[in-house]
Protein backbone atom coordinates (compact mmCIF):
# COMPACT_ATOMS: atom_id res chain seq x y z
CA UNK A 1 0.00 0.00 0.00
CA UNK A 2 1.06 3.56 -0.77
CA UNK A 3 1.08 5.92 1.67
CA UNK A 4 -2.59 7.25 0.65
CA UNK A 5 -4.00 4.11 1.49
CA UNK A 6 -2.71 4.04 4.30
CA UNK A 7 -3.97 7.19 5.17
CA UNK A 8 -7.69 6.06 3.75
CA UNK A 9 -7.43 2.58 4.86
CA UNK A 10 -6.38 3.74 8.65
CA UNK A 11 -9.18 2.94 9.96
CA UNK A 12 -9.30 -0.88 8.91
CA UNK A 13 -4.92 -1.26 9.33
CA UNK A 14 -5.90 -0.22 13.48
CA UNK A 15 -8.32 -3.34 13.86
CA UNK A 16 -5.97 -6.66 14.57
CA UNK A 17 -8.91 -8.69 12.98
CA UNK A 18 -8.05 -6.85 9.42
CA UNK A 19 -4.63 -4.89 9.65
CA UNK A 20 -2.56 -4.67 6.86
CA UNK A 21 -2.92 -8.13 5.66
CA UNK A 22 -6.62 -7.85 5.51
CA UNK A 23 -6.87 -4.51 3.99
CA UNK A 24 -4.54 -5.76 1.21
CA UNK A 25 -7.40 -8.60 0.31
CA UNK A 26 -9.61 -6.33 -0.17
CA UNK A 27 -7.73 -4.46 -2.57
CA UNK A 28 -6.74 -7.32 -4.73
CA UNK A 29 -10.51 -8.93 -3.69
CA UNK A 30 -12.84 -8.79 -7.06
CA UNK A 31 -17.09 -8.33 -5.61
CA UNK A 32 -19.99 -9.33 -7.87
CA UNK A 33 -23.06 -8.13 -7.21
CA UNK A 34 -25.89 -8.68 -8.91
CA UNK A 35 -28.47 -6.13 -8.33
CA UNK A 36 -27.77 -2.09 -8.24
CA UNK A 37 -30.79 -1.40 -6.14
CA UNK A 38 -32.21 -0.86 -2.89
CA UNK A 39 -29.74 -3.24 -1.84
CA UNK A 40 -26.94 -3.41 -3.88
CA UNK A 41 -26.59 0.72 -3.37
CA UNK A 42 -25.44 0.28 0.13
CA UNK A 43 -23.60 -3.08 0.03
CA UNK A 44 -21.62 -1.31 -3.24
CA UNK A 45 -20.90 1.82 -1.66
CA UNK A 46 -19.51 0.57 1.55
CA UNK A 47 -17.60 -2.35 -0.84
CA UNK A 48 -16.16 0.42 -2.36
CA UNK A 49 -15.28 2.76 0.29
CA UNK A 50 -13.73 -0.44 2.20
CA UNK A 51 -11.01 -0.73 -0.92
CA UNK A 52 -12.49 -3.87 -2.67
CA UNK A 53 -10.33 -3.56 -5.38
CA UNK A 54 -12.79 -4.59 -8.40
CA UNK A 55 -16.38 -4.38 -8.20
CA UNK A 56 -18.43 -6.15 -11.27
CA UNK A 57 -21.69 -4.25 -10.76
CA UNK A 58 -25.03 -6.00 -12.66
CA UNK A 59 -28.72 -4.49 -13.50
CA UNK A 60 -30.62 -4.48 -16.67
CA UNK A 61 -32.58 -1.60 -15.44
CA UNK A 62 -32.78 2.27 -15.62
CA UNK A 63 -32.74 4.98 -12.79
CA UNK A 64 -36.62 5.66 -12.01
CA UNK A 65 -38.07 8.29 -9.47
CA UNK A 66 -39.46 5.96 -7.50
CA UNK A 67 -36.01 4.49 -6.84
CA UNK A 68 -34.68 7.50 -4.80
CA UNK A 69 -36.53 6.61 -2.07
CA UNK A 70 -34.26 3.90 -1.32
CA UNK A 71 -31.70 3.16 -3.74
CA UNK A 72 -29.38 5.67 -2.37
CA UNK A 73 -26.63 4.68 -5.60
CA UNK A 74 -28.33 6.86 -7.47
CA UNK A 75 -29.23 10.69 -7.92
CA UNK A 76 -32.34 12.71 -9.35
CA UNK A 77 -29.70 14.17 -11.93
CA UNK A 78 -28.99 10.59 -12.99
CA UNK A 79 -33.00 9.52 -13.65
CA UNK A 80 -32.72 7.40 -16.84
CA UNK A 81 -29.51 6.31 -16.56
CA UNK A 82 -28.47 2.75 -16.60
CA UNK A 83 -28.52 1.98 -12.60
CA UNK A 84 -25.05 0.26 -13.11
CA UNK A 85 -24.33 3.61 -15.09
CA UNK A 86 -25.09 5.63 -12.02
CA UNK A 87 -23.45 3.33 -9.27
CA UNK A 88 -20.01 3.40 -11.67
CA UNK A 89 -20.23 7.09 -11.16
CA UNK A 90 -21.28 6.95 -7.04
CA UNK A 91 -18.42 4.10 -6.27
CA UNK A 92 -15.84 6.97 -8.46
CA UNK A 93 -16.63 9.60 -6.63
CA UNK A 94 -16.70 7.76 -3.20
CA UNK A 95 -13.61 5.85 -4.37
CA UNK A 96 -11.83 6.47 -7.68
CA UNK A 97 -8.94 3.52 -6.84
CA UNK A 98 -12.11 1.04 -7.28
CA UNK A 99 -12.51 -0.40 -10.52
CA UNK A 100 -15.87 -0.53 -11.51
CA UNK A 101 -17.41 -3.07 -14.37
CA UNK A 102 -20.68 -1.83 -15.20
CA UNK A 103 -23.04 -4.58 -16.52
CA UNK A 104 -26.28 -3.11 -18.25
CA UNK A 105 -27.93 -6.78 -18.95
CA UNK A 106 -29.81 -9.57 -16.91
CA UNK A 107 -27.94 -12.51 -16.80
CA UNK A 108 -29.32 -16.06 -17.67
CA UNK A 109 -27.70 -18.68 -16.31
CA UNK A 110 -25.19 -19.44 -18.92
CA UNK A 111 -24.01 -16.03 -18.82
CA UNK A 112 -23.89 -15.89 -15.43
CA UNK A 113 -20.84 -18.64 -14.97
CA UNK A 114 -18.03 -16.38 -16.21
CA UNK A 115 -18.36 -13.33 -14.14
CA UNK A 116 -18.93 -15.87 -11.19
CA UNK A 117 -15.63 -17.79 -12.46
CA UNK A 118 -14.04 -14.44 -12.03
CA UNK A 119 -15.18 -13.49 -8.65
CA UNK A 120 -14.14 -14.16 -4.72
CA UNK A 121 -17.42 -13.10 -4.04
CA UNK A 122 -20.80 -12.96 -5.16
CA UNK A 123 -23.76 -10.93 -3.01
CA UNK A 124 -27.18 -11.35 -4.39
CA UNK A 125 -28.88 -8.33 -4.14
CA UNK A 126 -31.40 -8.62 -6.71
CA UNK A 127 -35.60 -9.02 -6.32
CA UNK A 128 -36.23 -12.57 -8.18
CA UNK A 129 -36.27 -15.72 -8.01
CA UNK A 130 -35.31 -16.96 -11.30
CA UNK A 131 -32.16 -14.93 -10.60
CA UNK A 132 -31.43 -15.75 -7.04
CA UNK A 133 -31.36 -19.78 -8.15
CA UNK A 134 -29.61 -19.50 -11.55
CA UNK A 135 -26.89 -17.71 -9.16
CA UNK A 136 -27.18 -20.27 -6.66
CA UNK A 137 -26.49 -22.63 -9.03
CA UNK A 138 -23.45 -21.28 -10.18
CA UNK A 139 -21.89 -20.61 -7.33
CA UNK A 140 -22.01 -24.12 -6.08
CA UNK A 141 -20.03 -25.15 -9.40
CA UNK A 142 -17.59 -22.55 -8.95
CA UNK A 143 -17.50 -22.93 -5.41
CA UNK A 144 -17.57 -19.23 -4.76
CA UNK A 145 -19.52 -18.34 -1.75
CA UNK A 146 -22.69 -16.24 -2.06
CA UNK A 147 -24.24 -13.25 0.43
CA UNK A 148 -27.90 -13.57 0.00
CA UNK A 149 -30.27 -10.59 1.08
CA UNK A 150 -33.93 -9.46 0.76
CA UNK A 151 -35.85 -6.94 1.83
CA UNK A 152 -40.09 -6.26 1.41
CA UNK A 153 -42.00 -4.17 3.36
CA UNK A 154 -40.52 -4.11 6.89
CA UNK A 155 -38.83 -7.75 6.80
CA UNK A 156 -35.51 -8.23 6.14
CA UNK A 157 -33.03 -11.26 5.86
CA UNK A 158 -29.75 -12.32 5.11
CA UNK A 159 -27.24 -15.16 5.41
CA UNK A 160 -24.36 -17.31 3.44
CA UNK A 161 -24.07 -19.54 1.59
CA UNK A 162 -20.61 -21.15 1.11
CA UNK A 163 -20.31 -23.36 -1.65
CA UNK A 164 -16.83 -23.93 -0.30
CA UNK A 165 -17.88 -25.96 2.62
CA UNK A 166 -19.41 -29.01 1.52
CA UNK A 167 -21.45 -29.29 4.82
CA UNK A 168 -22.93 -25.48 3.98
CA UNK A 169 -26.80 -25.23 2.34
CA UNK A 170 -27.67 -23.66 -0.57
CA UNK A 171 -30.41 -21.41 -1.55
CA UNK A 172 -32.36 -24.22 -2.89
CA UNK A 173 -32.39 -25.79 0.56
CA UNK A 174 -34.05 -23.05 2.63
CA UNK A 175 -36.51 -21.71 -1.14
CA UNK A 176 -36.73 -24.88 -3.24
CA UNK A 177 -37.04 -24.11 -6.69
CA UNK A 178 -41.23 -23.87 -7.63
CA UNK A 179 -42.71 -22.62 -10.87
CA UNK A 180 -45.56 -21.88 -8.68
CA UNK A 181 -43.76 -19.96 -6.19
CA UNK A 182 -45.54 -16.26 -5.42
CA UNK A 183 -43.16 -13.54 -6.48
CA UNK A 184 -44.05 -10.65 -3.71
CA UNK A 185 -42.23 -7.39 -5.17
CA UNK A 186 -41.65 -3.93 -3.88
CA UNK A 187 -43.27 -2.00 -6.57
CA UNK A 188 -46.37 -3.75 -5.46
CA UNK A 189 -46.06 -3.91 -1.68
CA UNK A 190 -43.74 -1.79 -0.89
CA UNK A 191 -40.69 -1.49 1.29
CA UNK A 192 -39.58 0.83 4.65
CA UNK A 193 -36.20 2.45 2.88
CA UNK A 194 -33.94 2.05 6.17
CA UNK A 195 -34.37 -1.51 5.76
CA UNK A 196 -32.82 -2.31 2.82
CA UNK A 197 -29.71 -0.06 3.80
CA UNK A 198 -29.62 -1.77 6.90
CA UNK A 199 -29.63 -5.81 4.98
CA UNK A 200 -27.44 -3.71 2.06
CA UNK A 201 -24.77 -3.04 4.48
CA UNK A 202 -24.75 -6.07 6.54
CA UNK A 203 -24.19 -8.16 3.35
CA UNK A 204 -20.88 -5.54 2.28
CA UNK A 205 -20.07 -6.62 5.85
CA UNK A 206 -20.34 -10.37 5.10
CA UNK A 207 -18.51 -10.32 2.07
CA UNK A 208 -15.92 -8.43 3.55
CA UNK A 209 -15.42 -10.69 6.44
CA UNK A 210 -15.06 -13.62 3.76
CA UNK A 211 -12.38 -11.81 1.95
CA UNK A 212 -10.53 -10.97 4.93
CA UNK A 213 -10.90 -14.14 6.65
CA UNK A 214 -11.87 -12.17 9.94
CA UNK A 215 -14.78 -12.73 12.28
CA UNK A 216 -17.29 -15.67 11.57
CA UNK A 217 -18.82 -15.63 8.63
CA UNK A 218 -23.23 -15.96 8.33
CA UNK A 219 -22.84 -19.56 6.50
CA UNK A 220 -25.40 -22.22 8.27
CA UNK A 221 -27.51 -19.48 9.52
CA UNK A 222 -30.40 -17.16 8.55
CA UNK A 223 -30.58 -13.15 10.22
CA UNK A 224 -34.38 -12.46 9.93
CA UNK A 225 -35.03 -8.80 10.66
CA UNK A 226 -38.37 -7.26 11.92
CA UNK A 227 -37.70 -3.65 11.43
CA UNK A 228 -41.24 -2.52 12.78
CA UNK A 229 -39.98 -3.87 16.64
CA UNK A 230 -36.67 -3.44 15.44
CA UNK A 231 -35.79 -7.68 16.48
CA UNK A 232 -33.25 -9.65 14.71
CA UNK A 233 -33.88 -13.45 14.88
CA UNK A 234 -31.15 -16.16 14.22
CA UNK A 235 -32.59 -19.45 12.31
CA UNK A 236 -29.69 -22.26 11.94
CA UNK A 237 -30.20 -23.86 8.58
CA UNK A 238 -29.26 -27.61 7.92
CA UNK A 239 -28.19 -28.72 4.68
CA UNK A 240 -31.15 -30.48 2.92
CA UNK A 241 -29.54 -33.96 1.87
CA UNK A 242 -32.35 -34.71 -1.03
CA UNK A 243 -31.54 -30.88 -2.20
CA UNK A 244 -31.44 -30.86 -6.17
CA UNK A 245 -28.59 -28.65 -6.09
CA UNK A 246 -26.36 -29.34 -3.55
CA UNK A 247 -27.28 -32.61 -2.07
CA UNK A 248 -25.07 -34.91 -4.29
CA UNK A 249 -22.27 -32.86 -3.88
Amino acid sequence: MNDEQLLRYSRHLLLDEIGVEGQERLLAAHALIIGAGGLGSPAALYLASAGVGKITLVDNDQVDRTNLQRQILHTEARIGWDKVASGQQALSEINPEVLVVPVAARLDAESLQEYVAAADVVLDCCDNFATRHALNRVCRKYKKPLVSGAALRFDGQITVFDARDDDSPCYHCLFPENDSAEELRCATLGVFAPLTGMIGAAQAAEAIKLITGCGEPLSGRLLLLDALRMEWRSVRLKKDPECAVCGML
